[in-house]
């Protein structure tokens, strides 16, 4: 009786948002081009091709420009939008056993975001969202950026400000799943340099005829914490460096490396050190004429010496391993109503506390282009084992 109990609940739940139909709102992009999210997206948030190339183009459509987007002041110096582009997402879940509780949760909103971007000039273009709300939390601006691009004709684009380091190979943010990818997001000991979200600068680049991707970052290598004395955001005087590179091979296929080189303060043990960060690996990325798309990596990563504040020990070199495989199959491609996504995560580190493996099913039903029914369950192998089933929603408008 308590297991139909939990089934009747969960279908309770989502009852309002399998009759609502009359959703049509649009976000940002889509609302300014007045064309529909099907055409950067499938399903949303996940990126198709030409969304990727949208996004790199500095979020425009050169040959749907109007100039009706600025407002004409005489100053062609001025870019004045007559408009501020916003849009909102919307998250929703009921999870069982999460965290191996063995309880049910209503957790909805789940997360809340605004969001806007869009060109300021022929080249200048602008990016971010306000996490206005995460399980329950503000969290604050995570995505923040100002792109520029084709700097002196020379076809290299800068971006500089908040962002993913992973993102030339891995959009973290625009996942499908619930699960995220624990290698993207390893912390040995009290290190705060990851592939997560930095401040620093990006710089990328296509060569010409090969379509060979190059991509530079600098970063601060310690994520996006307050600032300190004088709004000082670095916690240490070193940088680091991530360079990406990306070839094409056919139409369908994909391979990268990534190489990461850093440095940081470990201040936060009895005495402090300095940590070497050495991270490396290859990337696959697959698309099966839009209906089968497979995501792989693998990333080694070695720290000189961290601080395990467990244990109050130091290790004298820290080898962490991980990878992830994601499938994602749209049976009609783009539009596909239903859509299923695979993935499976494994870690391996000398710092225990990261060790993890997961397998992720999930199941999604496209209501509107912009609002999206998903079912995921988790079975996971890390400080505990146990299964997590999730139920809820995703809107955009």
């Amino acid at each position: 009786m308590k297991k139909h109990g939990i089934i009747v609940t969960f279908i309770v739940y989502l009852l309002p948002f399998i009759f609502a139909n009359d959703i049509s709102a649009i976000p940002a992009f889509a609302r300014k081009y007045q064309i529909s999210c099907q055409v950067c997206h499938s399903p949303v948030p996940h990126l198709k091709p030409f969304g990727e190339e949208f996004a790199a183009n500095g979020y425009r459509l050169t040959e749907y420009e109007s100039p009706r987007y600025f407002i004409n002041t005489g100053d062609d110096k001025l870019s004045l939008l007559r408009e501020v582009p916003l849009a909102i997402r919307i998250d929703g879940i009921a999870t069982y056993n999460s965290g191996k509780s063995k309880r049910f949760d209503f957790g909805a909103p789940s997360g809340v975001k605004l969001l806007s971007g869009g060109e300021l000039s022929d080249k200048l273009s602008y990016y971010f969202y306000f996490f206005m709300s995460e399980g329950g939390d503000i969290v604050g601006i995570e995505d923040a950026f100002l792109t520029y691009n084709n700097l002196f004709g020379t076809g290299i684009n800068v971006s500089g400000g908040q962002f993913q380091a992973c993102d030339p190979f891995y959009k973290r943010e625009l996942r499908l799943t619930l699960e995220d990818i624990a290698v993207l997001q390893a912390l040995p000991g009290t290190s705060q340099s990851s592939l997560k979200y930095e401040r620093g600068v990006f710089f990328d680049y296509e060569i010409p005829g090969l379509n060979t991707g190059i991509v530079l970052e600098v970063l601060n290598g310690n994520g996006i914490g307050n600032g300190g004395e004088e709004f000082l955001f670095d916690k240490d005087k070193y940088k680091n460096l991530l360079i990406y590179l990306s070839q094409p091979v056919g139409k369908s296929l994909k391979v990268g490396l990534m190489g990461y080189s850093g440095r940081e303060l470990i201040s936060d043990a009895p005495f402090s050190f300095d940590n070497k960060i050495r991270m490396y690996g290859p990337a696959v990325n697959l698309n099966l004429n839009e209906r089968l798309k497979i995501n792989s990596q693998y990333i080694f990563r070695a720290d000189s010496r961290i601080f395990d504040p467990d244990n109050d020990d130091w290790l004298l070199s820290c080898n962490t391993r991980g990878a992830y495989l994601e499938a994602i199959f749209t049976p009609r491609g783009d539009i596909s109503k239903w859509y299923f996504t695979g993935l499976l995560n494994w870690l391996e580190s000398d710092y225990d506390p990261l060790d993890y493996k997961s397998a992720t099913l999930h199941v999604g039903h496209v209501l509107r282009r912009n609002v999206r029914l998903i079912s995921e369950y988790t079975w996971l192998e890390g400080e505990e084992k146990y299964g997590k089933l999730s139920l809820g929603f995703v809107a955009a408008f």
